[in-house]
């Protein structure tokens, strides 16, 4: 029963992350909602919401303990600005710039990312899996934003240039969290993480700042989907679910996460998807899906997901 509850929670909280990229866009591009307010706010409520449920259920300590080492602060600082909200906004950027489906395909590019900046570090071995997964990688990519066009791009430029820096960000993010992840409990890292990258960006668009007056009740319901269920529900259910799944199997169930992307994007915003999109689609997902099951030392994705940490941030 735990296992079953296990796989239904990622599989369900990935849907969440999924769609509520989705979601997103709508509110970008049909209602106005400016970037700045929504990542803020989104982090904000979440990040307090996660760090409850630790005080409440789990070892209230922590949550105050993370601050007490300068060194622990600096860093947790450190993560929140240049992790979490660097993968957050980049992002919710490229989303506002293009489309949900892109901007999560792109992200999903952290793992080869990791994958090279390891091998030039010396602290892996290229194997023939890496390779495959670099070259699907890049052909992925290739057909997602050409649509097999070499003389135009069927997907914005800023939407691009944000899609990869929210992977790149995402690498980071994944990297650096690794020793904070190792002394505290994944949900006081994260929730304190969104709790700093909201408040930096408070400065620039205070959450209190909207006119909420001229929203219609579609859009209140588009922003309550994406700050309970797209975020709060899809981390809490993420962590949840690593409980009783094993490492490989959250991240491969974790996959639904660009498939509801990409079928809500095409399907429910009519959002224009040519056949050669489709297949680089396919070949971002089956270089997930060989990264998921992948047989051999584990990454640090695979590291942190085996040790209960999570690493969702969309």
């Amino acid at each position: 029963m735990n296992r079953q509850k296990g796989i239904i929670l990622v599989m369900v909280g990935a849907m969440f992350w999924g769609i509520g990229g989705t979601v997103s866009s709508r509110l970008f591009h049909e209602f106005d909602i400016d970037v700045n307010w929504l990542v803020t706010t989104r982090l904000l409520i979440a990040g307090i919401f996660l760090l409850t449920i630790q005080f409440f259920l789990k070892n209230r300590t922590q949550v105050f303990h993370v601050w007490k080492k300068k060194r622990v602060a600096i860093q947790l600082i450190i993560f929140g600005l240049l992790g979490m909200l660097a993968v957050q906004y980049t992002y919710m950027a490229s989303i506002n710039h293009g489309n949900a489906a892109v901007a999560t395909l792109l992200q999903y590019l952290a793992p080869v990312m990791i994958i090279v900046y390891l091998i030039f570090r010396k602290q892996a071995v290229l194997t023939r899996i890496d390779v495959l997964t670099v070259f699907l990688a890049l052909v992925g990519c290739f057909f997602l934003l050409t649509n097999g066009s070499i003389s135009q791009l069927s997907v914005p430029i800023p939407a691009i240039i944000w899609g990869v820096l929210s992977g790149v960000s995402l690498a980071f993010y994944t990297l650096y969290a690794i020793p904070l992840l190792k002394q505290y409990d994944s949900l006081v890292i994260v929730g304190w993480a969104m709790v700093i990258g909201s408040i930096a960006l408070s400065f620039v668009h205070p959450p209190w700042q909207i006119d909420l007056t001229s929203l219609t009740g579609e859009a209140y319901a588009y922003i309550v989907f994406v700050i309970i269920f797209g975020t709060m529900l899809a981390f809490w259910f993420y962590i949840e679910s690593l409980q009783s799944l094993l490492a490989k199997e959250a991240s491969l169930l974790g996959s639904t996460e660009p498939l509801a992307a990409v079928f809500t994007t095409v399907f429910w915003l009519k959002a224009p998807f040519g056949i050669f999109q489709w297949v680089g689609t396919a070949c971002i997902l089956l270089m997930i899906v060989l990264l998921a099951v992948k047989k051999d030392v584990p990454s640090p994705i695979e590291e942190n997901i085996q040790n209960k940490k999570p690493l969702k941030i969309s």
